[in-house]
């Protein structure tokens, strides 16, 4: 018998080498702001997004080792996160305007929430 509930992903953890810059970059560029911090809040091991992000702390990573394929964020007003988050230096992907990728090599492709329009 097929599992009759729903899922829904609760997190997607990332190696990041520069975990200060994804706090401000998440929090700041798209909406996402720390809900939850493991160890010291101004150096921390961890933290967790609202969203689901988590990023880990890895000052020495060189990845691609676990590293995930990209994130999809749904944005509330594309256009202006767009705007946002092309100042934070981000490369630009072949794919569209609105994928990127942040200097660590996560990709992520934002998209307009239908829900929101």
């Amino acid at each position: 018998m097929a599992y009759e509930k729903t899922s829904y992903l609760q997190h997607t953890a990332f190696y990041v080498k520069d975990i200060q810059w994804h706090i401000r970059f998440f929090g700041e560029a798209l909406g996402m702001p720390v809900n939850r911090v493991a160890g010291d809040p101004e150096s921390p091991q961890q933290v967790w997004t609202v969203g689901g992000v988590q990023l880990v702390s890895t000052p020495d990573f060189e990845g691609p080792e676990g590293r995930m394929a990209h994130l999809g964020i749904y944005t509330d007003d594309l256009d202006a996160a767009l705007e946002e988050v092309y100042k934070w230096g981000v490369t630009s992907l072949p794919q569209g305007r609105n994928w990127v990728k942040l200097p660590d090599g996560l990709q992520i492709e934002i998209m307009q929430d239908p829900k929101a329009k």
